[in-house]
């Protein structure tokens, strides 16, 4: 054996870190800290094994800087991560060998190939002579702890909330450790820039303005929401032109922070703030966050949904063919409709879009445009920051409405009326779309019909400053009803 200090007593553990990039309420640094005098703390970089959704650009490039942020917080309290390359069984044997690590750690993940990949992992510990234990620090409770009475999954959310309320979403949560065993010098690491995680050309660069990737960037943000938005939430949350949302999505797929943190912050803030209706807002938006643990719940069941329809009438679902020019144009916030465009921008330019801004353009892609789901599904997944394949999954099911809980088919966001909705004062498109910045707030989302003198004014002559509509709104809702019928007689 190579490190003395480490084979002693109970030996040592590899802490194996996937997307629990933090450092408290960890159960699987927990369970090292506990058991073994030494700790290696491991990233195994694999994504090869995650099948057909390894994870897209805009992923990358965080995980770039939250490896990079865990590994500073490991080296403050005397530690440091171990970078290797996979296949991930042969690099923990290999680092095992190399530390005489007895035990090996970590927190599960629930996509369907990683599934899979990690029991073959433990058995192969296992069998080995390995003590391999693995954790929940990513949901409130494990998909298996929350079902009907008959033992099945649940497929609407509001049964499935109240489930899993009953079952507990309070923990109590372990703190960071104050400081971490030494890794010894001879244990080799990979340098983090060796995996080619950064963007070659940089189109990354508006991303960072916005976000701070990292355990301490989730906990600012959390604290920021608290402090300025909750209070107004469940009100103001479906305004893109308001900072009134947690915006942690994307520090929750990576486990910077995690939903039992969330939480016990959440209800701390209630009981020591009593102001007026607070309590209504802050539960909405615990609500949220069990819809991120609904989503886990539906892969877990049901993990073909990620490429097929969980109401499989849909399987033969009239889809347009030739679409390529029309996507390209929805991908590129070219749709000549101003709120879908804006927010297809504000994707591009910071690698996350706003909730309700989502389902807008999601609707149009699969109602109005009738192009399949999975390609907004491909498309979100390469390019958002928090693309997290059970929320992704569930999103565009859900308004495709061929999902669980999903929006019934005659269910079809107008993008104006959106607009006008929740963009009353057009503040978002404006940013977003600065070409139409001149326009009034009465006429910004539809400039179709504005008439030609406030366009003249405003400086904007309609198919050269910005396209012409892609679809006819009515006429396309009536075509998408007609054939969503079908699918309901079926």
């Amino acid at each position: 054996m190579l490190y003395k200090s480490y084979t002693s007593g109970m030996g040592a553990a590899l802490l194996w870190f996937r997307r629990d990039l933090r450092l408290a309420d960890n159960p699987a640094l927990a369970a090292a800290l506990a058991s073994c005098p030494g700790i290696v703390p491991v990233y195994v970089h694999a994504p090869d094994e995650e099948g057909s959704w390894w994870p897209g650009a805009a992923s990358d490039a965080w995980l770039h800087r939250s490896l990079g942020a865990l590994d500073a917080s490991l080296r403050r309290l005397g530690s440091r991560l171990v970078i290797r390359r996979g296949p991930t069984l042969d690099a923990l044997r290999a680092l095992a060998a190399a530390t005489g690590a007895t035990h090996v750690y970590w927190n599960r993940l629930y996509e369907p190939a990683l599934v899979g990949r990690d029991q073959t992992i433990k058995t192969a510990l296992r069998d080995s002579g390995h003590l391999a234990d693995s954790f929940n620090a990513a949901l409130l409770n494990e998909p298996w702890q929350v079902t009907r009475d008959d033992g099945g999954p649940y497929r609407v959310f509001t049964p499935f909330w109240k489930a899993c309320q009953r079952a507990g979403i309070d923990r109590p949560l372990a703190p960071a450790p104050d400081a971490l065993p030494r890794v010894p010098a001879k244990v080799a690491s990979l340098p983090l820039e060796a995996l080619g995680l950064q963007p070659g050309i940089g189109w990354d660069g508006g991303f960072w303005a916005a976000w701070q990737p990292g355990e301490e960037g989730a906990h600012t943000m959390l604290d920021r929401f608290l402090a300025d938005a909750v209070a107004h939430y469940d009100e103001d949350r479906n305004r893109p032109d308001l900072v009134a949302t947690s915006r942690l999505s994307p520090h929750l797929h990576f486990g910077e922070i995690g939903p039992r943190q969330v939480v016990a912050a959440v209800r701390r803030h209630t009981a020591e703030h009593a102001a007026a209706g607070l309590v209504k807002n802050t539960e909405a938006f615990v609500r949220e966050v069990g819809w991120r643990e609904f989503a886990h719940h539906l892969l877990w069941y049901f993990p073909l949904t990620t490429d097929a329809p969980l109401d499989e009438r849909f399987t033969g679902f009239p889809w347009l063919e030739d679409y390529g020019e029309v996507l390209e144009r929805w991908r590129r916030g070219r749709t000549g409709i101003p709120i879908v465009d804006a927010g297809m921008r504000e994707l591009w330019h910071t690698g996350w879009m706003h909730n309700r801004v989502r389902m807008i353009v999601a609707s149009l892609l699969t109602k109005n445009l009738l192009i399949p789901w999975q390609e907004g599904a491909r498309w979100f997944w390469d390019t958002l920051v928090d693309a997290d394949l059970p929320s992704n999954t569930l999103g565009w099911q859900w308004t495709a409405g061929c999902g669980a809980d999903a929006a019934p088919y005659f269910r079809i966001f107008n993008p104006v009326l959106q607009g006008r909705r929740f963009d009353p004062n057009g503040g978002y498109v404006s940013r977003w779309v600065p070409e139409l910045s001149g326009l009034p707030a009465t006429h910004i989302h539809a400039p179709w019909e504005a008439p030609a003198g406030v366009l003249a004014a405003a400086g904007v002559t309609p198919g050269r400053d910005y396209p012409a509509p892609v679809v006819d709104l009515q006429a396309s809702r009536s075509r998408a009803l007609e054939r969503f019928a079908r699918i309901k007689r079926a």
